[in-house]
């Protein structure tokens, strides 16, 4: 178990069976081979040059006096035993005879000098082929004839298996190491699945973002991996699952605070305004004007708790139309106008003859812009400007302020829910906003994605 469950070992084990198989493969040839040559009974005749000399020269001696044909018909015999040989002759007048086989390369006629020096040429051990002239009969003009044998015919049968079993030791050994590296190719090609089918499983998240567990088939080294690759993701469904209780009990919550403090806060400013109608003196009147105003704050965030907790569970209404943005924002700034005027904010505002269409829900895109407004009123006092803008070139809104930017100090600062808001309702919408925030005011543009 312990050489199944490790990659290690089994790799070991491919290199030690290689090792062992070459001296197994030598025991196993050198077996065959000594069989053979042990069983191999024929003597090699063409292995002693002597007896080869001795046998030609004598046949050559009896072929004295002997007519043409004669001695053709007699080396056609001799090549008949001596298969490998390569066989003619060369009457007394210097003219090729009979050539066996017949392709064999030697001249038509031969001069004195060429025959000289054919003979030197083709004396010695090492001369390949061996070869033997003889003179016919016994005289010097009868002519002569030449046996050649391969050197590599004339080995021993132990020479000749020697050679055949280096040979077969050097295929053996090529065979060996070309199947170590098939194996070990097989080897690391299933490592290398089962790796990129682990990196594909954790690359490819379902739904709900957390990648499906996988089947182990083994328990080594990567199947322990994918164990553990599998222990994480059961702990991240249980953490997903978790947190998708959590949000939806942090909702819940919200939207029950969210219907439960509307009724003590609408109690609360029906008295202020009872109170309103009182005999107070100036500080009491201011009093009664701040808890008026923060009154209005606490209700205004209330109400934006409850509209992101249904925007997040996609629960708030939505109803896209074709859209008129001109005359929307228009009518939106329009309602706004005496609160800025009010406040004593200048106002810049550019609405062009020319109109853009989008396909936007018109209450939400009133929300959005609302949104924006009260946070310039609350937040961008100092600076007491507002500027409004429509580009239908560009189908651009762009509104604009002076106040201390998006990063600076404000006494009525919150959380900023209201730009939580106003992105998941823009988002709804196929739309967008950019924002350019300073210490000298904020610009935002609302446009398509």
């Amino acid at each position: 178990m312990k050489l199944k469950n490790s990659l290690l070992n089994q790799y070991l084990l491919i290199i030690l069976f290689a090792i062992m198989i070459v001296p197994i493969s030598f025991l196993f040839i050198s077996m065959l081979f000594m069989n053979a040559y042990f069983t191999n009974e024929e003597p090699n005749k063409y292995q002693n040059g002597t007896d080869l000399e001795t046998m030609w020269h004598e046949e050559a001696r009896s072929l004295a006096g002997a007519s043409d044909i004669q001695i053709n018909e007699r080396l056609r015999e001799i090549k008949n035993e001596y298969t490998e040989a390569s066989i003619f002759w060369v009457d007394e007048t210097g003219q090729t005879r009979e050539r066996l086989p017949e392709n064999i390369s030697v001249p038509a006629t031969w001069s004195q000098a060429f025959t000289i020096d054919y003979m030197k040429k083709n004396r010695g051990l090492e001369v390949d082929p061996f070869t033997v002239v003889a003179l016919i009969g016994t005289k010097k003009d009868e002519g002569f004839m030449v046996l050649q044998v391969p050197r590599s015919a004339m080995l021993s049968t132990g020479q000749s298996l020697q050679e055949r079993y280096s040979y077969a030791i050097m295929l053996a050994v090529v065979a060996v190491l070309a199947i170590f590296i098939f194996i070990s190719w097989i080897f690391f090609y299933k490592i290398r699945k089962r790796l990129l089918r682990l990196q594909q499983a954790m690359s490819n998240p379902t739904d709900s973002g957390i990648p499906d567990s996988i089947s182990v088939d083994k328990r080594d080294e990567i199947g322990q991996l994918e164990v553990s690759f599998n222990e994480m993701i059961h702990q991240l469904e249980i953490s997903r699952i978790r947190e998708k209780e959590e949000e939806m009990l942090r909702r819940q919550l919200i939207a029950n605070l969210s219907h439960d403090l509307r009724t003590p806060l609408t109690t609360i400013r029906g008295h202020a305004f009872s109170l309103k109608k009182e005999e107070l003196s100036n500080k009491g009147k201011e009093s009664l004007d701040l808890i008026d105003n923060k009154i209005g704050y606490l209700g205004q965030l209330i109400e934006n708790l409850l509209s992101y907790t249904l925007l997040t569970t996609g629960k708030y209404p939505y109803y896209p139309e074709r859209t008129d943005m001109v005359r929307l924002v228009k009518t939106s700034f329009a309602s706004w106008y005496p609160v800025f005027e009010g406040a004593g904010f200048q106002m810049h505002v550019e609405f062009p003859e020319e109109t853009f269409y989008w396909e936007v829900d018109p209450q939400r895109m009133e929300r959005v812009l609302d949104n924006f407004y009260q946070n310039i009123y609350r937040h961008a006092r100092k600076g007491a400007y507002i500027g409004v803008q429509i580009d239908a070139h560009l189908q651009q809104i762009i509104i604009e302020d002076h106040g201390p930017g998006m990063r600076g100090e404000s006494i009525e600062k919150g959380a900023g829910i209201g730009l939580s808001i106003v992105s998941l309702m823009l988002k709804d919408m196929k739309l967008k906003w950019e924002t350019e925030t300073g210490e000298q005011g904020t610009m935002i543009r609302i446009m398509c994605k």
